[in-house]
């Protein structure tokens, strides 16, 4: 499968004229009954050699990291860290192969992290709460850092993802480290966090709404790492999973669900319901469970969330367009309902 990057790589060394790849993208659109932007493409697997490097990558990864903390608690990350770029050089920036430059930069980021969090263990294992916070944030902000040299470098799209994270990490150890009080409070920063990241999405979307760049892939992931810590702060402090869900709580988290939904045809990203389907399907499950259907609640659950998530799958193109043109003005600024592009 060929991602729109590529498409745009090959116009840009000659191997296709920009018609024949405008021809290209409509007819595919057309073939599949839907825009090529409703597809939500990124790129995870160039082909199942993927798959055999990322065992591989992972076998060899795991042993680095292994033999390093027998030797010292930082070793270890700090093997897996120098390894994962070394590889990268390889696999993603000459083979340009997809899920082991995702594996890569995730065992590198996580190997600068683990470096640092071993030499504070090592050093010191027992120091006040609000030091380690904000040891937490310089480690949070270094990570942060470390991303940004790979994106630097690589530009895998995951990359500003896991940047965003790790920053996500400082704000919450400093706010910590400054208010001790707050750690009661984690659900509300993690929502905010969430929030600020979704914002991040949404720039990076809206500097290629039709989504023929890699832009479109680093939205993506920004998008998928924000939906959790936006979906369950929320639905935890709703306390979904208390045993008194009745019939108000799960009308309640129904509802919320129906905004997610209403959010995601709008942008055109599938992340939020996704992240929140669990406290759905537990809502309805208990709401069952209590009516008496005891034996058939988790098969009732599963039959009617399964067939409203396949119904909007099949008419998101025409539903997404109903929800968009409830926006007025505001959809000019979104992805398009038509995505045709001129040949």
């Amino acid at each position: 499968m060929y991602s729109e990057s590529d498409i745009d790589g090959a116009v840009a060394a000659g191997v296709l004229s920009p018609a024949t790849a405008a021809a290209f993208r409509n007819y595919t659109a057309t073939s599949r009954y839907a825009p090529a932007v409703d597809e939500e493409h990124f790129k995870l697997l160039t082909g199942f050699n993927d798959i055999f490097v990322a065992i591989a990558l992972s076998l060899s990864l795991a042993a680095i990291a292994q033999i390093g903390s027998m030797v010292a608690p930082w070793l270890g990350g700090a093997g897996v860290a120098v390894a994962a770029w070394l590889l990268a050089e390889f696999f993603t920036r000459r083979r340009r192969m997809a899920l082991p430059s995702i594996l890569l930069l995730l065992a590198f980021v996580g190997g600068v992290a683990a470096t640092m969090v071993g030499a504070v263990v090592s050093w010191n294992p027992d120091l006040p709460d609000r030091i380690d916070a904000v040891i937490g944030a310089g480690i949070g902000l270094a990570t942060a850092g470390a991303a940004w040299l790979h994106w630097r470098r690589f530009m895998v799209p995951i990359t500003v993802a896991a940047g965003a994270i790790a920053l996500v990490g400082v704000a919450v150890a400093l706010t910590l480290a400054a208010i001790p009080a707050a750690k009661d409070a984690i659900y509300p920063i993690a929502l905010a966090a969430g929030l600020g990241v979704f914002a991040l999405a949404m720039w990076w979307d809206m500097s290629d709404k039709e989504r023929r760049t890699r832009r479109a892939d680093v939205a993506f992931w920004l998008h998928l790492a924000a939906a959790p810590l936006i979906a369950h702060p929320i639905f935890q402090m709703l306390g979904v999973f208390d045993q008194d869900v009745g019939i108000a709580k799960a009308a309640v988290v129904l509802g919320l669900y129906l905004v997610f939904a209403f959010v995601a045809l709008t942008v055109d990203r599938r992340a939020l319901l996704v992240s929140s389907l669990v406290y759905v399907l537990y809502a309805m499950y208990a709401l069952l469970q209590s009516a008496g259907a005891v034996e058939l609640s988790a098969a009732l659950t599963a039959f009617v969330i399964g067939s409203a998530l396949l119904t909007l799958s099949v008419f998101w193109h025409q539903m997404r367009g109903i929800a968009v043109g409830m926006l007025g003005s505001l959809k000019d600024r979104l992805p398009p309902v038509q995505t045709m592009v001129p040949a």
